[in-house]
């Protein structure tokens, strides 16, 4: 079974304040297989982190269609709040990242059956920290 490791990051300069989110998509090799980035207006960390999430798995969606079933996904993140919310450990407190939770519960449900969501150290996640900060540079231009 093909993996593909995703690397996800969402940050925001104020908390709240502009906030963007990045992925990096690789092969287990670390070749850059694709990235995305997104500015997301006023948020907050963790409304970020989430909605980098949102982003990976809508991307892995478009570029495999109905194949990532059949494949196996190592989601990485540096939030430990957010990858133990998301693997069922801590409860969500905050009302505001429930929509988000459902959206990648019901994305994973219906095409990433093979998802493993891992916490990495913030020096092992440089490329999605850096898709999520130049995201926040473009959408902050002209403030």
């Amino acid at each position: 079974m093909e993996t593909i490791i995703v690397y996800t990051d969402g940050g925001s300069r104020g908390n709240p304040g502009p906030a963007g989110a990045g992925a990096s998509i690789q092969d287990t090799s670390g070749a850059i297989i694709e990235e995305v980035s997104e500015f997301l207006g006023n948020g907050t960390n963790n409304f970020a982190e989430y909605q980098a999430v949102v982003l990976a798995l809508y991307a892995l969606k478009r570029r495999y269609g109905k194949e990532t079933k059949d494949m196996h996904f190592e989601l990485r993140m540096d939030s430990e709040l957010v990858q133990k919310q998301l693997s069922g450990v801590y409860q969500i407190k905050e009302p505001g990242l429930i929509p988000q939770f459902i959206e990648i519960h019901n994305l994973r449900v219906a095409h990433f059956p093979n998802l493993t969501i891992m916490h990495v150290p913030r020096e092992k996640n440089t490329e999605a920290d850096r898709l999520a900060n130049e995201a926040m540079n473009q959408g902050t231009k002209g403030f």
